[in-house]
């Protein structure tokens, strides 16, 4: 099976196993959350600090990609998708998106590579191959070691249409299915390069300066940092009753400075 599919199917049967659960005849208004493992944690604390307020509701947030909180929703089985990437033509048939914030995309190497900036031409003829050695742009005479992200991930979407504009990634890329998970290689291997987004930066790797901007809540809300996407609430029509609530909740001035808390750019 596919991997992506089966990372897919497994949370999918995970929702279904929660409703199972819990079931639908409780006395609290149940709202399931899944999709990008990038705006799961600035979900998640928007759930909790909600459900602190809505004792009466239950807001369950699970990750599994993008495309699967796109697909889930479209499906009706799940109330609000996730994603980290705008939404193709394709995919928008009766959806409606709801934008939280605004994120950026950084390109994250080991503490001990004394690479610090990069321009995007650098990073695109990385990614694709084109330049395979570190000493070819500053670095060590060693091997670059690719790290991506899996198919219909929001993060590997945004990057490749910022960054590779329609060039392929290099086929021997090692390829994770989370942020966290890429920036466990990129920490333990000095020759390893990745992207993570900007919520999930610790102080365990570097981000490099691209064409000389370094990545920050300022330089993405100004727009000098180029890389950056959109996090977005998606919905099957129209939203009604507790799940419009919780997104109006989200959009409103207290949910808006948890999403600043959690570095992503506000959208009020």
């Amino acid at each position: 099976m596919d991997l992506k599919y089966g990372v897919g199917l497994l949370v999918i049967l995970i929702i279904i196993i929660a409703v199972l659960t819990f079931g639908t005849g409780s006395n609290y208004d149940r709202i399931e959350i899944a999709g990008s493992t990038s705006v799961q944690p600035v979900a998640e604390k928007l759930a909790e600090k909600y459900m602190e307020e809505h004792p009466n509701v239950r807001v369950d947030v699970m990750g599994g990609g993008s495309g699967l909180g796109i697909r889930s929703v479209s499906q009706d089985i799940i109330a609000i998708g996730t994603s980290s990437k705008e939404l193709k033509t394709i995919e928008k048939d009766g959806l409606i998106e709801y934008p939280i914030g605004r994120e950026g995309i950084l390109v994250a190497v080991n503490l001990n590579n004394p690479v610090n900036s990069l321009s995007k031409s650098q990073i695109k003829d990385i990614f694709s191959g084109n330049i395979t050695n570190w000493k070819e742009v500053g670095g060590p005479d060693a091997k670059i070691n690719l790290v991506v992200r899996e198919d219909g991930s929001g993060t590997r979407s945004a990057f490749e249409d910022l960054v590779m504009n329609k060039t392929k990634v290099k086929s021997d890329a090692i390829v994770q299915t989370s942020t966290e998970s890429i920036k466990v290689v990129v920490k333990q291997d000095p020759n390893a390069i990745g992207y993570i987004s900007l919520a999930h930066m610790t102080p365990d790797v570097k981000a490099l300066k691209i064409d000389g901007i370094s990545p920050s809540i300022e330089t993405i809300k100004e727009g000098t940092y180029k890389l950056q996407r959109p996090f977005l609430f998606v919905t099957n029509g129209e939203p009604e009753g507790p799940v419009k609530e919780f997104i109006d909740w989200c959009l409103g001035p207290e949910g808006q400075e948890i999403v600043k808390d959690e570095k992503i750019v506000p959208v009020t």
